[in-house]
C-alpha cells in the first residue's frame, strides 16, 4: 500500500498561525513573492484561505449541536504533488534554496509562528473535483 502511495498525486493542506495583526501584511507576502516564487521552483499552488470560523457539532441531551468559534488568524493553502519523490525534489528547490533561508525564511518568521504549522497530506477521492 505504501508503495503505491509514492507514486500517486496527493495534496497537502497546510494550516498557519498568523501573528496578531499580521494577516493582512502575510496576505500581501504570500500573493507578491512566496507564490510567484514556489511556482517558480515548480509548485503547484491550488488555494488559498483565511479560516473566518471553526464549526464543532456534538450531542448533548440527545440533541444534536454545533459550536461555532470565530477565527481570523489562520491562514490555510493547498499545494498538489505527483508523488512522494516529486514532493521531496521540490521541497529540496524551495526549501533548501539560499533565497529561501537568507530571505524568505526570516521574513516569515516574523509573520507566523512556525511553531503551529500543521501540514496533512491527502489523498482525493473518486468524487473529488480536485484530483
Amino acid at each position: 500500500m505504501y508503495g503505491e502511495l509514492l507514486m500517486e498525486s496527493f495534496f497537502e493542506l497546510r494550516i498557519y498561525e498568523v501573528y496578531p495583526n499580521k494577516m493582512s501584511d502575510w496576505i500581501k507576502f504570500m500573493n507578491a513573492e512566496v507564490i510567484p516564487f514556489q511556482r517558480k521552483k515548480g509548485m503547484e499552488i491550488n488555494g488559498t484561505f483565511i479560516m473566518n470560523s471553526s464549526d464543532k457539532f456534538f450531542e448533548e441531551g440527545g440533541e444534536r449541536k454545533m459550536h461555532s468559534e470565530k477565527k481570523g488568524s489562520t491562514y490555510v493553502w493547498i499545494r498538489r504533488f505527483l508523488n512522494q519523490n516529486h514532493k521531496k525534489k521540490l521541497y529540496e528547490a524551495v526549501y533548501e534554496s539560499s533565497d529561501w533561508i537568507d530571505y524568505y525564511r526570516p521574513k516569515i518568521s516574523e509573520l507566523i509562528n512556525l511553531n503551529t504549522i500543521i501540514v496533512h497530506n491527502l489523498s482525493a477521492t473518486e468524487m473529488s473535483l480536485l484530483k
